[in-house]
């Protein structure tokens, strides 16, 4: 919930900041620089719960807590390539791939009803993904529409 909320209040002051310096509405950039702040955001987290996030991966996958990193890595480029137009259509469509392989990763999450952020198998359990689906969705929709369909 966290990310969401992130993504919308930083996209709204960045349409905000537009209109008031350029005199101009630019949602398509705003909305890039609402998803990198919480691209940013996000990938932090794989630097401060990496326990939790390893849990997280499915098991016949090797080199969890590096893959988390990685992942990590991935997310603060992808937050930076968004910016670059010769790397924003590139960085769009492979966000919307990550978006769509990490999707596993969200079943496994809330099947085993994992606390990421404790590394515990406290967590949601299912109806984590009532929310975590739709949230995937709408993130791919807005890698979408502010960088591939402008």
């Amino acid at each position: 919930m966290k990310p969401f909320i992130l993504l919308i209040a930083v996209t709204i002051l960045a349409i905000g900041y537009m209109k008031l310096v350029y005199g101009v509405y630019n949602f398509s950039l705003s909305a890039r620089i609402g998803f990198s702040a919480m691209l940013l955001f996000t990938a932090l987290g794989h630097f401060l719960f990496t326990e939790g996030m390893a849990m997280m991966i499915p098991d016949f996958l090797p080199f969890k807590k590096e893959l988390v990193y990685f992942t990590g890595l991935i997310e603060i480029m992808a937050a930076i390539g968004l910016h670059v137009p010769q790397f924003r259509l590139l960085t769009a469509w492979l966000l919307i791939l990550f978006f769509v392989l990490i999707i596993p990763a969200n079943i496994k999450a809330s099947m085993e009803q994992i606390d990421y952020q404790n590394a515990t198998f406290e967590g949601n359990g299912l109806e984590y993904l009532w929310f975590r689906i739709p949230l995937q969705i709408l993130f791919i929709g807005w890698v979408y529409f502010s960088s591939i369909r402008i």
